[in-house]
């Protein structure tokens, strides 16, 4: 059985309703969406309105992940709807949000019936890997070559989640910041700590430490290690900033079990169970899930935490005093690099195009319109900082992409790194899509880890052994042996 083989079969029990299943989500998302926000709708660019011609009077069915703010889901709305006035097409599009069900089951499950969506646009790093070993998706490298041709190149974050064989299987649409750090400018500020005085992990959890008060309930270190994808992304940042890795450079080879994953680790694992930070960690911290730190930071009561811009955004579009207290940071370095890392968490969201559908030309001549232009300025106003370009030439189309928020310059320098990093154990990141850490990580091997240890007071060793092994099995039930 190869690992296209085991997916489908994995798929099977969890799909079984699948088709159902993701009309009743497509209409729960109707029904909950409120009025989109009043604002400008972007005119289809001429040469588009011709390329559609052919389809004009014919229908697509496309799915748009939900959006942190209404406001820039209402953009995303609007700019369809004008497309299909101009061009004369039938754009039924709907939200969804991917985080909610099994997402990749039900899509694959509407593939194999033949009743599936034209297109949809999703996190590359989680899911395009996955439906592309479930031969789910359209190969859409002569889409994506004619906008970089116009546009400029993509980053390499971005090739190297949507590039699989030399193909490209996701048209980019725009790029999020991954696991940047934010730190309570003004706390530091009052402790006499310079942005120039944090550089390294060590660094950082010093200075946590030192703006903890738990009298006036400031506490530092505002993240968790419990079963979340905000615990998976630091512990994994971790390991990569020590010179550990899932993998090999191939993706494939888990070299996970390491004297730098256990240093790592242990790393981790003084900073929540050894004494000196007590202090420093916010009550509760280990039963967080994934807006645990969100509603801390918001509140007021963490000094530091590591996140998707989606609590500045929040912040700025409340009011919330945070905002203008906030420093931003790229990452900080480990013993196995002189950089951050945190680039190759940049993440795209990126337009698929499914295979057996019934209209996939359209959906891709919709996604030429909203990947630029007027269509995408307006999302990325309305987005509050969450949203930024995919394509090089589009950053300087407009001064808001450099200045419309003191952040962005800090997006840029993520977006735009040079890539690879290489650590010093030799390890180039971003490494290749793998569908294997993609399964490892939903698993919540790493979180699982920590827990044992600081719940039960596993050693790092053996416990860094027993994920190792969990990893392999996730690995090899995908076909992918060791």
């Amino acid at each position: 059985m190869d690992r296209r083989q085991f997916l489908r079969g994995a798929l099977v029990a969890g799909a079984a309703t699948a088709v159902p299943g993701l009309a009743a989500c497509q209409t729960e998302a109707g029904r909950n969406r409120t009025s989109p926000t009043p604002g400008t709708a972007a005119g289809v660019p001429q040469e588009l309105i011709d390329e559609a011609a052919q389809f004009k009077g014919s229908p697509a069915n496309t799915l748009s992940q939900k959006q942190y703010l209404e406001s820039a889901n209402g953009a995303i709305d609007r700019a369809v709807k004008q497309f299909a006035s101009q061009t004369g097409a039938t754009i039924n599009n709907v939200v969804v949000n991917t985080d909610e069900g099994n997402f990749i089951a039900k899509q694959d499950a509407a593939v194999k019936a033949g009743n599936v969506q034209d297109m949809a646009f999703v996190a590359a790093s989680r899911f395009v890997a996955q439906m592309h070993d479930l031969d789910d998706i359209l190969d859409v490298t002569a889409e994506v070559e004619q906008l970089q041709q116009k546009y400029g190149a993509v980053g390499a974050a971005a090739e190297a989640n949507l590039k699989i064989d030399g193909k490209w299987w996701g048209i980019p649409y725009y790029t999020i910041g991954g696991g940047g750090w934010w730190l309570r400018k003004d706390w530091l500020e009052a402790k006499g700590i310079t942005r120039e005085q944090l550089k390294s992990f060590q660094d950082l959890r010093g200075a946590m430490l030192e703006i903890s008060d738990p009298a006036q309930k400031r506490y530092g270190w505002g993240v968790s290690v419990n079963r979340s994808n905000d615990g998976n992304v630091l512990i994994e940042s971790v390991i990569n900033h020590w010179g550990g890795s899932f993998t090999a450079d191939d993706g494939r080879k888990v070299v996970f079990n390491s004297p730098e994953t256990v240093a790592a680790v242990q790393f981790l694992a003084e900073t929540y169970t050894d004494p000196k930070y007590k202090n420093m960690l916010p009550p509760g911290v280990m039963s967080w899930t994934d807006t645990g730190n969100n509603e801390a930071w918001l509140a007021g009561i963490v000094g530091g935490t590591l996140n998707s811009a989606s609590i500045y955004a929040q912040s700025k579009s409340t009011g919330n005093p945070v905002y203008n207290n906030t420093w931003a940071f790229a990452g900080f370095t480990g013993p196995g690099t002189d950089k951050p890392l945190n680039a190759i968490n940049v993440d795209t969201m990126a337009f698929v195009v499914f295979k057996g559908s019934k209209n996939p030309g359209l959906a891709k001549v919709l996604a030429k319109y909203l990947v630029a232009n007027d269509a995408f300025l307006n999302l990325a106003k309305e987005a509050g900082a969450l949203v930024y370009p995919a394509y090089e030439k589009i950053w300087d189309a407009d001064p808001f992409y450099r200045t419309g928020d003191p952040y962005f310059p800090v997006a840029h320098s993520l977006v735009t790194a040079d890539l690879p990093f290489r650590t010093t154990t030799g390890y180039n990141f971003p490494q290749p899509a793998s569908s294997g850490r993609n399964a490892a990580l939903s698993a919540y091997i790493l979180t699982d880890m920590m827990g044992e240890i600081i719940q039960k007071g596993t050693a790092v060793p053996a416990a860094v052994a027993t994920a190792h092994q969990r990893i392999v099995q996730a690995f090899e039930q995908l076909g992918i042996k060791q």
